[in-house]
């Protein structure tokens, strides 16, 4: 991974670093950093926030504990329901509404970064639209009570899922066999992950 590639416009080269030798070690098969926008406040920022774009998600890095550990938050294109950007004085704010949950902003971007931000974002919402099962993912984030906590801290791909029992209800047809049915179609189809699949199927069936 070249750094000077992410350094295109006045990003911090050492902050960059770091941050990219962490997000390297993150990286899943076949994914890649587009770009990388690093906070800079009016006064010296020691300690910036960071947003990266890649080909699979959204990562935002917030230090935490006066930078002796960082937060991970990601969304992949999937739950990212759009984004946006308000220039202000002293650069702008970039925010990312997921399809369920609280907003995330970052401010302090410089102008420059967010509108790169803002277009490679729309770039990969684009591509995933065009995705199959798309639709029905969204469909369900929306309309089905699955939880609001769609950020997860590290994606974990190319396991081999265990083999799941099919669960038995007495009403075939009621909500909740719904709920699963439609949970193992997202599964099935990967459009979600073995974590997430076993979390809210436990939540499901802990409602009968």
């Amino acid at each position: 991974m070249l750094i000077e590639q992410y350094l295109t416009d006045d990003q911090d080269p050492r902050t960059a670093e770091k941050v990219l030798g962490k997000l390297r070690d993150m990286l899943t098969s076949g994914e890649a950093v587009i770009y990388l926008a690093i906070q800079k406040k009016p006064a010296v920022t020691l300690i910036p926030d960071c947003i990266a774009v890649t080909n699979k998600r959204i990562v935002f890095c917030i230090p935490e504990n006066l930078g002796l550990t960082t937060a991970y938050k990601t969304f992949p294109w999937a739950e990212v329901k759009e984004v946006s950007f308000k220039e202000e004085f002293f650069g702008s704010k970039f925010i990312t509404i997921p399809q369920r949950g609280e907003n995330i902003a970052i401010d302090f971007i410089p102008k420059v970064q967010a509108r790169k931000l803002y277009q490679f974002c729309n770039e990969q919402l684009e591509k995933v639209k065009t995705l199959p099962g798309f639709d029905e993912k969204i469909s369900v984030l929306q309309n089905e009570n699955l939880g609001d906590d769609y950020a997860s801290y590290i994606e974990i791909e190319d396991q081999t899922p265990p083999s799941i029992a099919e669960v038995q209800i007495a009403e075939p047809e009621d909500e909740l066999t719904q709920k699963l049915q439609k949970l193992k179609t997202l599964y099935e189809k990967q459009l979600i992950s073995q974590e997430e699949y076993e979390n809210k199927k436990a939540e499901i069936l802990a409602r009968l």
